[in-house]
């Protein structure tokens, strides 16, 4: 089981040399695949407080309710905007499968057009709701959609990482390259670079917080900083439940209506 999504979200990484940990050979895509499969539990909920920041330092706050749950072949996750008062009740669906190649499903509902919108694949590279996230940042990367490479081992914020370079096998895919140090043991990207078409530094994602919750490592505060536009997005999350049981009658079109 693997809850990422707004754990923000989503390492793809994979296959590069091996190396060695504790006398055992890992390649990169065991490597990878540990970071894919980390264990969060079967299901999750929290109170998400997302912050936007420009470049004059102005800054808007948005408060969201998210479920997310392990259905098997698929992780449903779903939020809800509980302010401010202008996009209270707008809500946000992603469906992602372990089916290999398989893309993710997402939708967003609008109060305003009384209507759930399906986000096209040629949307997903358009952000979400004014943050410096994607909807593809908000989905599940598999694996196997990039190669993948060990540039160098070292400390980061005084934890051992491995630095993987990853490409897109897909040329038309949003960025060109992205990197991230992988926390060793952990399997928690600690940050990630990503570059754009033209190769250059686009946005940098940092983990700024994470800790044990339940027996289940859990991103906490997350920060996306666009350095080409000087923009930044916070995500905390907090009133984090683990393993609560959330029925599956959560995840569908009616409650995305219906909101909280």
């Amino acid at each position: 089981m693997k809850i990422k999504k707004l754990h923000i979200l989503v390492l793809n990484l994979i296959l590069l040399p091996a190396v060695t940990i504790s006398g055992a050979e890992l390649t990169g895509l065991q490597i990878v695949e540990k970071v894919y499969n980390r264990d969060t539990g079967q299901d999750s909920k929290g109170i998400l407080t997302m912050t936007l920041t420009n470049s004059q330092g102005n800054k808007r706050v948005r408060k969201i309710k998210q479920f997310i749950k392990d259905f098997g072949k698929v992780e449903k996750s779903i939020m809800f905007f509980m302010s401010p008062a202008d996009i209270r009740n707008t809500s946000f669906a992603n469906w992602s499968y372990t089916e290999e190649g398989k893309d993710d499903d997402q939708w967003i509902y609008l109060p305003a057009l009384k209507r759930v919108k399906r986000i096209s694949s040629d949307s997903k590279s358009d952000y979400f709701m004014g943050s410096d996230f994607t909807y593809d940042d908000l989905g599940d990367r598999q694996p196997g959609e990039d190669n993948h490479k060990l540039l160098r081992e070292e400390k980061f914020k005084g934890e051992d990482c491995y630095v993987v370079e990853s490409i897109p096998k897909d040329e038309e895919y949003m960025y060109s390259r992205t990197v991230t140090w992988i926390i060793k043991d952990k399997w928690i990207g600690l940050k990630r670079e990503f570059y754009d078409e033209d190769g250059e530094l686009l946005k940098i994602l940092k983990i700024r917080k994470y800790e044990k919750i339940s027996g289940f490592w859990t991103i906490l505060i997350s920060e996306m900083t666009n350095v080409q536009k000087k923009h930044s997005t916070r995500m905390e999350l907090s009133d984090v439940k683990i393993n609560t049981g959330i029925p599956d009658r959560q995840f569908t079109e009616r409650m995305m209506k219906r909101g909280l």
